[in-house]
């Protein structure tokens, strides 16, 4: 990374930049079989329930992944972890070129979903090592367009890398997928470390800038302790239910949508498979100015609660009328599925710095595993339950009215649960209390 960069911007940014793009060379492994969904299903003869199996199968296995991911970065650190991630996914990727039958897919999709479990928590917790209590909100926004920018870009790369250079075919596209992994593998093997303290030990920031890091993360405590924070410390705290519940909602609603698009596109309305790469692509573009919005909104006001309730709100309607827009409308699907995009994604990347805000920075990898790993469960059983709510029509073509109903349903339940929000940090008050024991005793 050139001097002049690392000057301007300071070397956090350089981390930001690179776990940012780690998570779109993510993107590229997860979302590719999402994009070539409908044609998978049509070559290997899969009914509507399978091919929803087969969605759930990664997010069942990554939810299980998140939750040990996040402790494995508190203990190991997020380079060790991520490292095993890359390698871990890519390999799998690179085989699904070759998959054969329903089992053998089940089997790929969760060795898939186990290695890229292993890679957000990680990257939270890098954001929370580098970044200042008052700019999280802003960075993990900006890392969560991550999500977004995948989600629009490689379904447009991929499919137009299929009828370029594979006939329309889509396993050879998988075995390109190593291209991307090795890439990620260089960048963190020379550019990412840790933690601050370590780059300033191999002469890669000043003095001064390891100084203003280290200021900000202890002004962020309120008070001077040798006692370790407890662990156990969100347990306790009924806000962090209400947020897992919020964040099941919230990427049940979002993994749900994004994982039947493509086939609620070809099948429900005739797109081809380069139409369909691109309309796919509308909502996560408006997500990426959605997202950083609801960040600059959080950093602004310090409060997540009227984030949630406009995204949650708004997702409701939007939701419940896409499923219905009849064959042929083009303009309202098109309108729906950017409003679609920009209220799924406003709170997306507020309600991860709300954990960082709310929770000691000990603890911080462990509890976004934990709630992700409650939202990947969401993402999880909705492709599931909307394999049994499609309606196969005389025909064979699909109806999709209910299943954007049920993700309507979604957005309510995580609009009430909002309310019940409290976002105030918890560290402040437990650190004192042991620290004032401490000195009782």
């Amino acid at each position: 990374m050139s001097n002049a960069v690392r000057k301007l911007w300071g070397y956090k940014y350089v981390i930001l930049f690179i776990v940012w793009l780690l998570y779109i060379i993510n993107y590229f492994d997860r979302v590719a079989v999402l994009t070539f969904l409908p044609f998978i299903q049509k070559d290997m003869n899969l009914t509507p329930v399978q091919v929803g199996q087969i969605a759930s199968a990664f997010f069942f296995a990554y939810a299980v992944g998140q939750v040990t991911s996040g402790f494995l970065a508190d203990k190991f650190g997020p380079k060790k972890v991520m490292n095993v991630a890359i390698i871990v996914f890519t390999l799998v990727s690179v085989v699904t070129g070759f998959v054969k039958n329903f089992t053998q897919f089940i089997a790929l999709r969760i060795g898939l979903g186990l290695g890229e479990a292993h890679h957000f928590p990680p990257s939270a917790k890098a954001i929370s090592n580098w970044f200042p209590y008052s700019e999280r909100g802003k960075a993990l926004s900006i890392f969560n367009t991550s999500n977004y920018v995948g989600l629009a870009l490689v379904p447009i790369i991929l499919t137009n890398l299929s009828t370029s250079l594979f006939d329309g075919q889509w396993r050879p596209v998988f075995f390109t997928l190593a291209i991307p992994g090795v890439i990620g593998i260089l960048l963190l093997w020379l550019f990412f470390k840790d933690t601050p303290e370590e780059m300033y030990k191999k002469g890669r920031i000043s003095k001064s800038e390891l100084d203003i890091i280290n200021l900000n993360k202890e002004a962020t405590l309120q008070v001077t302790t040798k006692e370790k924070v407890n662990h156990k410390i969100y347990l306790k705290d009924r806000t962090f239910y209400v947020i897992c519940l919020m964040m099941f909602c919230q990427i049940g609603i979002l993994w749900g949508f994004t994982t039947w698009l493509s086939t609620f596109l070809v099948q429900q309305h005739n797109f081809n498979i380069k139409e369909m790469g691109f309309v796919s692509a509308l909502p996560p573009i408006i997500s990426i100015i959605s997202i950083l919005m609801g960040g600059w909104l959080m950093d602004k006001f310090n409060k997540m609660k009227p984030i949630a309730l406009i995204a949650y709100i708004g997702c409701i309607p939007v939701l419940w009328m896409l499923g219905s827009v009849s064959k042929g409308n083009t303009p309202m699907l098109l309108t729906l599925l950017l409003a679609s995009g920009f209220f799924v994604a406003f709170n997306s990347g507020s309600l991860t710095a709300a954990l960082q805000k709310r929770y000691p920075s000990e603890v911080v990898g462990s509890v976004t595993g934990i709630v992700n790993g409650c939202g990947q469960l969401g993402a999880f059983l909705t492709p599931l339950v909307a394999g049994y709510l499609i309606t196969v029509r005389t025909g064979g073509s699909f109806d999709f009215t209910k299943v954007f109903i049920f993700f309507s349903v979604l957005a309510a339940i995580a609009a009430v649960s909002a309310l019940f929000l409290k976002e105030k940090p918890v560290q402040t008050n437990e650190i004192v209390k042991n620290a004032v024991n401490n000195q009782i005793v």
